[in-house]
């Protein structure tokens, strides 16, 4: 009965450390990004993470009847002009705060439009909530993606 408590005892003490940590799930990984009008997934997005920077990557654009795979951000800002989407960096300068990222900014390469954009990673790991906003994050909207 004793060692039953010792072990309760040392469980919640690692507990207790784990959830002050305030790491929690990382958006690290590979993510499936769903279209808001098509409802279907139209790209791979793999997000990593460097000297505490998080980036995304879209790795594999899909086919869809209005899209071509290999088409280029025509209206793209900057260095990201007419470079293939297939490659291209769409979200930048995340920064983790406690369980969230925050500060960075996301590109829509249908558009060329640059938002602002926060990430929060959901309990279980297995959705990224990827909001890009102007202004205020009150202005803006959600995509949920998911983890591949």
């Amino acid at each position: 009965m004793n060692r039953f408590f010792v072990c309760l005892f040392a469980l919640s003490t690692w507990a207790g450390c784990v959830i002050a940590d305030g790491e929690g799930p990382t958006p690290v990984g590979i993510w499936r990004v769903i279209g808001d009008k098509s409802g279907e997934v139209e790209a791979l997005v793999r997000i990593s993470e460097r000297n505490g920077i998080y980036e995304g990557r879209i790795t594999t654009v899909f086919p869809r009847p209005d899209v071509n795979p290999e088409a280029r951000c025509e209206l793209c800002p900057g260095a990201r002009k007419d470079q293939p989407i297939k490659g291209l960096i769409i979200l930048t300068g995340l920064r983790r705060v406690g369980t969230d990222f925050k500060d960075g900014e996301i590109l829509d390469p249908d558009s060329g439009d640059l938002y602002r954009c926060n990430l929060k990673v959901s309990d279980d790991n297995r959705k990224l909530f990827v909001r890009g906003f102007v202004g205020f994050s009150l202005f803006g909207r959600t995509q949920t993606w998911l983890r591949e």
